[in-house]
């Protein structure tokens, strides 16, 4: 069986993926943005809204959101900006 992934607090941030939301002009230069960066590690760190209790009564059968996890929403346009950099495989 193979091992359960946990998430390493001690990888750093490597390079964004996508263009930042300046870039995207989705902000009004405060300093909570959305954003998406690879980790030295090759894990994916999102930073966008929590909406945990928003989504946790409607989610589909077969998604749960663990006790020390959290539902992020980050802009559409943002990902897709992000799509040449993230790779196939």
């Amino acid at each position: 069986m193979p091992a359960r992934w946990e998430a390493d607090s001690s990888a750093s941030f490597k390079r964004r993926l996508g263009k930042s939301a300046a870039e995207l002009d989705m902000t009004d230069n405060n300093p909570s943005c959305p954003d998406l960066w690879e980790l030295d590690n090759g894990d994916i760190a999102v930073i966008g809204r929590d909406l945990t209790a928003e989504y946790s009564r409607r989610l589909p059968a077969d998604v749960s959101i663990g006790h020390n996890e959290a539902l992020v929403v980050l802009p559409r346009k943002m990902l897709i900006a992000a799509k040449e950099d993230i790779p196939n495989a």
